[in-house]
C-alpha cells in the first residue's frame, strides 16, 4: 500500500478499498480487489458455475458464500419444493446441484431462512461492518447501511469472484450527500431517497460510491438506512455507505453469523473507527434538507420521475431540453397519464408491498397501522410478501398478517416476486400498481403494465382509497 494514501485524509470507501487492494493494476484506478463475502442466486449463477465446471476449476473460498433462492421462486401460501414454473424449476434445481458440488451453503426454498437475498444476508449477520460485498445484483448497495461495501456484478465476474476470491475492479469517484433537518410525520426513509434521485438524477451518481451523512441518518433505524443504501443505486452509484454507530452495532449482536464473546468486542472496537477522516474531500458533495418532505411517488417509468403526491403531473412542453422532453413524453405515453392531472386522482388495479428494498419487518408495521380496521377498495388486488420467511413468521407471531388478510391483502411467501416479475407473479397489460418496489420501468411488472413506486405506506393507504392519496390525511377525510 502506498504510504502517500495511508498519510492523507481519507473517505470511508478509500479505507474499504485501500484494506481489500490486492494489487494495484495500473495507473488508471484498476485494482486487484480481495472480496470477504459473495451472495449467490439462482438466475445469475448458472453460467458462472458451468464456466467453473468446463475449465474443471473449484471454488477458492466455498464458507464465503451464501447461497438463496429468491427470484424464480413462487410466492404461493402453500410452498412447494418444486417450482410450477418449468423454467423455475429447472433453475433452481441446477443451482442445488451446483452449491451441493462445491460446497456453498443454500437457503432452498423450504429453508426457515429462505428469503431475498439483501434481506436474509443482514439478518443472518452474515455481512458485516468494513467488508467487502459482491453479488449478482445491483441491488447489493444494501449492505452499505451496515458499514460494508456491497456491489453488484456480472456473470462472468461471479465465476472470477468463485475461482480467485478477487475482482478486477476500478475505482470510483465518491460522493456525499449530506441530508438535514428532520423526518417529519409520515415521511420514511424511502421518500427520502426518492427525494434524492428525483434531485441528482437516475444517472446523477453515475461512477460514484455514495456516502450518507448528517442527522437524519443517525436518527433512522438501520432497516430504515438500508431501504436508502438500497435505493442510491437507482441514482447509478455502483456503492452506497453509511458508517456503522451503535445502532449497527445493536443490529448485529447476536445474529447467527455475526462473532461472538471476546471476538465481538474486538470487532466493534475495530468498527468505531470506520469513518470518512474529518478533513477528507469528495469528489462531489450535495446537500439535501428534508424538513418540507412530502410523500414521494413516481410518475413515470424512470425512478427519477418522481413528485410529491400533492402534485400534478408535469408538462413535457415545459422542458427545455429536447431530448428530455422526448422521454417525458414516452414516460406519459406508456403510463396512459395526461400532463396537469393531480397525482392522487390516478386510480389503481394493484398494490404490491415487497422487495428488498421495503418488505422487512419495520415495513410491514407501517403497513399494519394503515390498513388495521380497513378494507381494501373493490376492484383492487393487494399482494404482500415480506422480505424472508423469518420476516413472515415475526409478523405472524406480532399479528400483522392478521391484519392484512382481514383488511383483504393476500399474505404471500417470501421472495422476489413481482418486483421484477420472473416468477408467477406477473401483471396483466394496463393493470395499474402501487408498489413499494425499486424499480418503474417499462415492464417491470410485465408487459404494459404500469407501475407506481411509493413507500410501503403510501402503498397501503392506495389500496385502501383505490387511488394515489396522501397517507398523512387518511382519517381526515370530510
Amino acid at each position: 500500500m502506498n504510504l502517500n494514501t495511508q498519510q492523507r485524509p481519507r473517505t470511508l470507501y478509500d479505507k474499504h478499498i485501500d484494506a481489500h487492494t490486492v494489487s494495484t493494476l495500473d495507473d488508471n484506478g484498476h485494482v486487484l480487489l480481495y472480496i470477504d463475502r459473495q451472495v449467490l442466486n439462482e438466475y445469475t449463477s448458472p453460467q458462472a458455475f458451468s464456466g467453473i465446471r468446463d475449465a474443471k476449476r473449484r471454488v477458492r473460498r466455498p464458507e464465503t458464500a451464501l447461497a438463496v433462492v429468491d427470484h424464480v421462486n413462487s410466492t404461493e401460501v402453500q410452498r412447494k419444493a418444486v417450482q410450477p414454473d418449468e423454467g423455475g424449476a429447472l433453475q433452481v434445481s441446477y443451482f442445488k446441484e451446483n452449491c451441493d458440488a462445491f460446497g456453498i451453503e443454500l437457503f432452498d426454498i423450504l429453508d426457515a431462512r429462505q428469503g431475498i437475498e439483501h434481506v436474509v444476508a443482514p439478518e443472518q449477520g452474515f455481512i458485516l461492518p468494513g467488508m467487502v460485498v459482491a453479488a449478482g445484483d445491483s441491488h447489493t448497495t444494501t449492505y452499505g447501511a451496515l458499514g460494508a461495501f456491497g456491489f453488484g456484478i456480472g456473470t462472468s465476474q461471479i465465476e472470477h469472484l468463485l475461482v480467485t476470491q478477487t475482482l478486477v475492479y476500478k475505482r470510483l469517484k465518491t460522493m456525499r450527500v449530506i441530508l438535514t433537518g428532520a423526518v417529519g410525520l409520515g415521511i420514511t426513509s424511502k421518500d427520502i431517497i426518492m427525494a434524492v434521485i428525483e434531485q441528482i438524477g437516475a444517472s446523477g451518481a453515475t461512477g460514484y460510491a455514495i456516502e450518507f451523512t448528517g442527522p437524519v441518518i443517525d436518527a433512522l433505524s438501520v432497516e430504515a438506512r438500508m431501504t436508502i443504501c438500497n435505493m442510491a443505486v437507482e441514482a447509478g452509484a455502483r456503492g452506497a455507505f453509511m458508517a456503522p454507530d451503535d445502532k449497527v452495532f445493536k443490529y448485529l449482536k447476536d445474529k447467527p453469523r455475526a462473532p461472538k464473546g471476546k471476538l465481538w468486542e474486538q470487532a466493534v472496537a475495530k468498527w468505531r473507527h470506520l469513518r470518512s477522516d474529518d478533513r477528507a474531500v469528495f469528489d462531489k458533495e450535495v446537500i439535501l434538507d428534508i424538513d418540507h418532505i412530502q410523500p414521494m411517488v413516481t410518475w413515470g417509468t424512470s425512478p427519477d420521475q418522481a413528485v410529491t403526491i400533492g402534485s400534478r403531473i408535469p408538462d413535457p412542453e415545459t422542458e427545455p431540453d429536447l431530448s428530455k422532453r422526448k422521454g417525458l413524453e414516452r414516460a406519459l405515453d406508456y403510463m396512459g397519464l395526461e400532463a396537469g392531472k393531480p397525482i392522487e386522482d390516478i386510480s389503481i388495479t394493484h398494490a404490491f408491498i415487497g422487495s428488498c428494498t421495503n418488505a422487512r419487518i419495520e415495513d410491514l408495521r407501517e403497513v399494519a397501522c394503515v390498513v388495521k380496521g380497513r378494507k381494501i377498495a373493490p376492484g383492487v388486488r393487494g399482494m404482500i410478501v415480506p422480505g424472508s420467511s423469518l420476516v413472515r413468521a415475526q409478523a405472524d407471531a406480532e399479528g400483522l398478517s392478521k391484519i392484512f388478510i382481514e383488511a383483504g391483502f393476500e399474505w404471500r411467501q417470501s421472495g422476489c416476486s413481482m418486483c421484477l416479475a420472473m416468477n408467477d407473479d406477473i401483471l396483466a397489460p394496463g393493470d395499474r400498481c402501487a408498489s413499494s418496489t425499486n424499480r418503474n420501468f417499462e415492464g417491470r411488472q410485465g408487459a404494459g403494465v404500469r407501475t407506481h413506486l411509493m413507500s410501503p405506506a403510501m402503498v397501503a393507504v392506495a389500496a385502501i382509497k383505490g387511488h394515489l392519496f396522501d397517507v398523512r390525511n387518511l382519517g381526515k377525510e370530510v
